[in-house]
C-alpha cells in the first residue's frame, strides 16, 4: 500500500512509489544484465538513442509530425524490448483494491486539507 506522506517543506503531498514500484525494477534490470549482459547491453544502448532522439525531435520547432511520430514509436518499441527482459510482476501497473483504493484517497484529502489550511492560515496574517 502506497503510503503518502507531505513533503519536508509542508507545501505538497509524496506519493513514496521508489520502494515499491522504481527499486524491484531496477533491481529486475540489474539481474537481468547479469543473466546475458550482451543483449541487455545492445537493449539499453538502444533504447537510450531512441530517446535522445525523441527528446531531440520533440525539442526541435520545425520537426515534422511524422517524425516525431516515428520516434515516439522506437522509443515505445526499444521500452518494451527492455520490460520483455523483466520479470512478469515488473511489467504491469499496480492494482490496489478498492479498499485500498478508498484509504489511500481518504489519506490522501487529509494531507490536502492539512497543506490548504496551513496556507490559507499563513495568507490571512
Amino acid at each position: 500500500m502506497i503510503r503518502p506522506t507531505l513533503t519536508a517543506d509542508g507545501t505538497a503531498v509524496r506519493l513514496p512509489i521508489a520502494d515499491q514500484i522504481t527499486a524491484p525494477l531496477l533491481d529486475a534490470l540489474a539481474v537481468a544484465y547479469i543473466d546475458d549482459p550482451d543483449v541487455v547491453g545492445q537493449l539499453l544502448t538502444a533504447h537510450g538513442v531512441a530517446v535522445i532522439a525523441h527528446d531531440h525531435a520533440e525539442c526541435v520547432d520545425d520537426t515534422p509530425d511524422h517524425v516525431r511520430a516515428m520516434r515516439a514509436a522506437e522509443a515505445d518499441g526499444t521500452r518494451a524490448a527492455l520490460l520483455d527482459e523483466l520479470p512478469v510482476e515488473h511489467q504491469a501497473d499496480p492494482q490496489i483494491s478498492p479498499d485500498e483504493a478508498v484509504t489511500l484517497a481518504a489519506r490522501l484529502t487529509k494531507h490536502a486539507a492539512h497543506i490548504r489550511n496551513t496556507q490559507n492560515r499563513s495568507t490571512r496574517k
